[in-house]
């Protein structure tokens, strides 16, 4: 029989926990209605101080606790720590007797031990942010938890293999030594394959949340992405075409969970480390994004298409080495499954999934059977489904009886906002097939008589986005302690202005096309430099409204609402291009004039509605 494990009682509302600094604690017991119980080695501490007190009743201010070196004259080990707020280690890791620490009497755990004891119980020995008082707070503060190194890397890899692949397809879909097929079937894959990303971004969440969670996901996405770049680099068509689908599913699992990984590192949204942390890793998304059509865009065009996609597959590669081996500095809470699947939501969810395969599989086994599969087969349905799904998750979340008329209201005036970035996307993303193609035939890609490969434009935007986001930053604070700065809604109407301006300004080249002259490459700069602009304006400030105006049952799905706005405007994109459906050619000059105008009014609708969408908008300003 095992002896009951000692306490002591404190009374409510006292917590048994660690104190934390600003008078929090965090419980480690659950609360009781009138007595709560503290497990041993846990003694009542006063908030704000590191004295306990052997007293087993504790006051309003006090707490349950071991807040320094030296309470039990017993005790060699290093006090406890609280894990979000000791990054250095300083203290030891609270670990509940019985489940890993070792018993009263028992010699200290070796340093191996220790370690080994933290990662068992999820405490890394960075995390967190030590109480203010500390000598060492100020360099807890300058110091970044060592799980964010592990994740910048892991996503400069990925963003390093997709940026570098996208940066070559749709030069090598048109190309006689690639695929050699025409502009608008270029466009359309190109276009299906963007929009499937942000469209799988969906189930990547739901997965991580239901079955693996978002580390182990995670390693799973690298390993598909990886995978996917080894099939483009082989010289098939088949194969090509299962590489894209395999990169698009691996970067829909990464991409939905990479970012929350970051949040974990951290103590909650008030940790006044954390904005750092993530301009940290959007400088690496930025990094990667910028490096790649230098490197795998230069050697892509220059020596050997397939040896491109290669170098995409060894960046990978390199991104997924290096997850594996820091996942011991990342959050225990990472590893967590937040809702998993119950044996019957298992069996019903393989049963249906099944059931799916097995119907695409016949239809194309008959469709490919008797001859008349062709490559539209897959892409038109690819393009309805991502314009269906979008309407069919904000249709749902619409009808959903559980929300007030607050919520309601909200949702209705978040569609404007989705229809306006769906028309953006829809223009922007064209940088990367429609100006790309252009470059290729019409443009003199030299810089003082210097000539660069054409997927080097796709390193303008990364480059430029590292410039500006911080003066961007700087001008909406500067205006906002003198009053002026500009509404969400002025913003995100400014958005759509620019990025229609920047079709107005491709105009300009396209003329010079149509008179039998190469157009400079500055042109195509300019371009980019004023879409640039107007994402900096409108896609912070989309994410700010989303999580704003999500309904409390919906706060994790509105995120995804958000990327399935990129999913329309690309398919919208793919059905205009592809030759079987629309057929237009998206660089000739009256349906750039008509996107152009399309934005510019969309913007200026916006702008004008302003007072009718904050109404619907409520309490969000």
């Amino acid at each position: 029989m095992v002896p009951p494990t000692p306490v002591i009682r404190v009374s409510s509302p006292s917590i048994c926990g660690r104190v934390l600094p600003y008078g929090e604690s965090t419980p480690v017991a659950p609360r009781r209605p009138s007595a709560a119980v503290c497990p041993e080695g846990l003694f009542c501490v006063r908030a704000g101080s590191r004295q306990p007190r052997p007293e087993t009743t504790c006051g309003r201010a006090s707490s349950c606790g071991d807040a320094r070196r030296g309470v039990d004259p017993g005790d060699d080990r290093p006090p406890l720590r609280d894990p979000e707020r000791d990054p250095v280690g300083v203290g030891r890791t609270a670990v509940p007797t019985g489940a890993g620490s070792p018993p009263p009497g028992a010699p200290p755990l070796s340093r191996g031990a220790s370690r080994a004891a933290r990662n068992d119980h999820g405490v890394q020995p960075d995390e967190g942010l030590g109480p203010p008082g500390h000598p060492r707070f100020r360099e807890d503060l300058l110091r970044p938890p060592r799980g964010l190194a592990t994740l910048f890397m892991t996503e400069m890899w990925e963003r390093f293999s997709y940026y570098g692949m996208r940066a070559l397809l749709p030069l090598y879909l048109v190309a006689p030594g690639g695929l050699h097929l025409s502009a608008g079937t270029a466009t359309a894959i190109y276009a299906v394959y963007v929009s499937l990303v942000y469209l799988l971004t969906l189930p990547g969440g739901w997965f991580a949340d239901r079955v693996l969670g978002p580390r182990k996901t995670v390693a799973v996405a690298g390993l598909v992405i990886m995978l996917g770049h080894l099939c483009l680099a082989l010289p098939a068509a088949a194969s090509f075409y299962v590489g894209l689908g395999l990169v698009a599913i691996g970067s829909g699992l990464l991409k939905a969970n990479i970012s929350t990984m970051v949040g974990h590192l951290y103590n909650g949204p008030d940790d006044p480390r954390r904005d750092g942390g993530f301009t940290v890793f959007y400088i690496g998304i930025n990094l990667g994004a910028f490096v790649a059509p230098l490197v795998i865009g230069t050697i892509g065009e220059s020596v050997n298409w397939h040896l491109g996609f290669a170098l995409a597959a060894l960046g990978m590669a390199l991104g997924l080495v290096q997850f594996l081996l820091g996942g011991r500095h990342l959050s225990a809470r990472s590893s967590e499954v937040p809702t998993p699947l119950s044996p019957a939501e298992k069996a019903s969810t393989l049963r249906k999934g099944l059931i799916w395969l097995a119907v695409a599989v016949v239809f194309y086994g008959v469709v490919g059977g008797t001859g008349h599969f062709t490559l539209n087969w897959a892409l038109i349905p690819l393009t309805l489904l991502g314009l269906f799904v979008p309407i069919l998750v904000i249709s749902r979340i619409m009808r959903d009886k559980d929300l007030d008329s607050g919520e309601r209201s909200k949702v209705s005036a978040y569609i404007w906002f989705f229809v306006a970035a769906a028309v953006f996307w829809m223009i922007y993303d064209q940088g990367g097939s429609t100006l790309s193609l252009f470059a290729e035939k019409s443009a003199d890609n030299s810089v003082f008589g210097w000539e660069f490969p054409v997927s080097w434009y796709q390193s303008v935007n990364p480059v430029l986005i590292m410039a500006l986001a911080p003066v961007f930053a700087w001008l909406w604070l500067w205006l906002n302690r003198r009053g002026k700065e500009p509404s969400t809604i002025v913003k995100f109407g400014s958005g759509l202005v620019l990025v229609g301006a920047s079709f107005f300004l491709f105009l300009a080249p396209l003329s010079i096309a149509e008179g039998g002259h190469k157009a400079a490459a500055m042109w195509l700069v300019a371009v980019y430099f004023t879409q640039t602009v107007g994402e900096l304006t409108l896609s912070p400030v989309g994410l700010s409204v989303t999580t704003k105006m999500a309904p409390a049952k919906y706060a994790s799905q509105m995120m995804g609402v958000w990327f399935l706005a990129v999913t329309a405007g690309d398919s919208v994109t793919a059905l205009l291009s592809n030759p079987a459906v629309g057929g237009i050619n998206l660089d000739r000059m009256g349906f750039v004039a008509l996107e152009a105008a399309l934005a510019v009014v969309a913007g200026f609708a916006v702008f004008m509605y302003r007072k009718k969408v904050k109404a619907m908008m409520g309490d969000v300003r």
